[in-house]
């Protein structure tokens, strides 16, 4: 497999010890610093088409998550270490360590639900938020009686199951279920908007057995502990802080059948919204409008 080095010219390789574990990071450009988290089933490497463009204006940070790439995979049942709020947690050790105690944060899908978490638990350590084509996981689970949606979103019920059993069946084609996935959610159907660099790491998520416990582990959050602390700041009126954009792709997930917007205005309070010619995979599928949207709004 390859690296994956060719993808961030310019950028430092780094690994970075918190008290949960060592997390991989790439990190390149000068200026305030800018942290992006990567979505599932992908790893940091979905940034490099974007990442450099913003490396223009600021001190660009790129790491995996929790149980992804080349970061740690701490062990978990039934979901419990990786609810979001440990994983936001992770995000500000890294930064920290890092020497960036304030920062601007980048999200797409579970990258994105880490980071909406952090901006409720830490919004001190956040300077703007920026979420791609998702909405609040409790929004996004509610709708699930709407059959559109259910079917668009089929792996959040499927990976919640527990284990061994979405673990067992992905573990038996692993290319195929990454595959799948990764075009049944793009624009084009297809594996065209994927760097030929970038697709193995993606696909070795699922033939590492401990890697595949993690993203199922991620899922299995999703409608328990995440949903439960989602519904308790929808009760208490907890809202959202800091400035924050919404990305959606006009094929992506959010966009079969709701409106991003007033879904995070139930969450948020000083809301910009941009819809892009994509599917879920916004930084892949079309890197430029992704890259200018966050260009003009952290800016």
């Amino acid at each position: 497999m390859t690296d994956g080095d060719d993808l961030f010219p310019g950028f430092d390789e780094q690994f970075v010890a918190t008290p949960e574990g060592t997390f991989y990071t790439r990190s390149g450009g000068d200026g305030p610093p800018l942290l992006l988290l990567h979505g599932y089933p992908q790893t940091h490497h979905e940034w490099h088409a974007v990442a450099p463009r913003l490396a223009e204006r600021f001190r660009v940070v790129v790491m995996d998550l929790r149980g992804y790439g080349k970061s740690c995979v701490p062990e978990s049942r039934d979901g419990a270490g990786y609810a979001k709020r440990l994983m936001g947690q992770d995000a500000v050790a890294v930064m920290e360590v890092l020497g960036h105690r304030r920062f601007r944060l980048v999200g797409h899908d579970r990258g994105g639900r880490v980071s909406y978490r952090l901006a409720l638990d830490a919004p001190e350590r956040l300077e703007k938020l920026a979420v791609i084509d998702i909405v609040p996981t409790a929004l996004h689970l509610r709708g699930f009686g709407e059959p559109k949606r259910a079917l668009k979103s089929y792996h959040w019920l499927f990976l919640a199951q527990p284990a061994p059993f979405p673990e067992t069946l992905i573990g038996a084609a692993p290319q195929f279920y990454a595959d799948h996935t990764l075009a049944s959610w793009s624009k084009r159907k297809d594996l065209s908007a994927f760097h030929p660099s970038a697709l193995p790491h993606y696909r070795a998520l699922f033939t590492d057995s401990a890697r595949l416990h993690a993203t199922c582990e991620d899922y299995r959050a999703g409608p328990t502990v995440d949903r439960e602390q989602d519904e308790a700041d929808l009760a208490a009126g907890r809202r959202i802080a800091v400035p924050m954009l919404v990305m959606w792709g006009d094929a992506g997930i959010p966009a079969s059948g709701t409106d991003p917007i007033e879904a995070w205005r139930q969450l948020a309070g000083e809301i910009e919204g941009v819809q892009v010619d994509s599917g879920h995979f916004m930084p892949e599928e079309n890197p430029d409008a992704c890259a200018e949207a966050l260009l003009r709004f952290f800016a």
